[in-house]
This record gives structure tokens, C-alpha cells and sequence, in this order.
């Protein structure tokens, strides 16, 4: 059974940092691109980041150079590093995998954690 599991959201005060985390079980991990994904209120789920299985990595505009991706295969786990923090990233934060094999795309998701930035 493939499972996605976030976990470090929570609320923080603009300019501040939240570390993100993604455990994988159920899957080939290190042959997967994972990645992060937020859906805010009222708006459609968009891409904050991803990176592949020889660790190449690709960001939204919106968050280069605050936020960082990253993989550990020994511990099946990817994470997301969020430096300064604004108010418009306040979003759900999803975790995803994604392989092709044999012309056929797999994706799965996580259920999400909740990321405020007030003050």
C-alpha cells in the first residue's frame, strides 16, 4: 500500500521558517520524482517544487530562493525547507510522487498539512 505522509506545518509569523517532511512507504522511492504542492483557499493546487530521482530540482517562481527541496533515500523522506515566510503561503501543503513505467503514470498523493503565516 503506497502512503505519503506530511508532517511540520503549523502557524508562523511572517519572516519565519518552517521545515516540512515526507515519508514515503509503498514505493520504489528513489527511482520517484517527489514534490511539493499547496492549495490556498479559493485557488487551484499549484506546484512549489520538485526533484527528481538524480536530484535535479525545479521551483515556482514565487519561492526561489526562500524554499528548498530535498530528498534522503535511506529514509525515504523528501522535505521542504521554507525560509521567509509571507502571508500569501498560507496553504495546505501536499506531498507527491510521480514515475512513469511501461507508458503509464503513476502519481500519489499525502493528505496534506496546514501551513499559516500570520501575525
Amino acid at each position: 500500500q503506497v502512503q505519503l505522509v506530511e508532517s511540520g506545518g503549523g502557524l508562523v509569523q511572517p519572516g519565519g521558517s518552517l521545515r516540512l517532511s515526507c515519508a514515503a512507504s509503498g514505493i520504489i522511492f528513489s527511482i520517484n520524482t517527489m514534490g511539493w504542492y499547496r492549495q490556498a483557499p479559493g485557488k487551484q493546487r499549484e506546484l512549489v517544487a520538485t526533484i527528481t530521482s538524480s536530484r535535479s530540482t525545479n521551483y515556482a517562481d514565487s519561492v526561489k530562493g526562500r524554499f528548498t527541496i530535498s530528498r534522503d533515500n535511506a529514509k525515504n523522506t523528501v522535505y521542504l525547507q521554507m525560509n521567509s515566510l509571507k502571508p500569501e503561503d498560507t496553504a495546505v501543503y501536499y506531498c507527491n510522487a510521480d514515475r512513469w513505467y511501461q507508458n503509464i503514470r503513476y502519481i500519489h498523493w499525502g493528505q496534506g498539512t496546514q501551513v499559516t503565516v500570520s501575525s
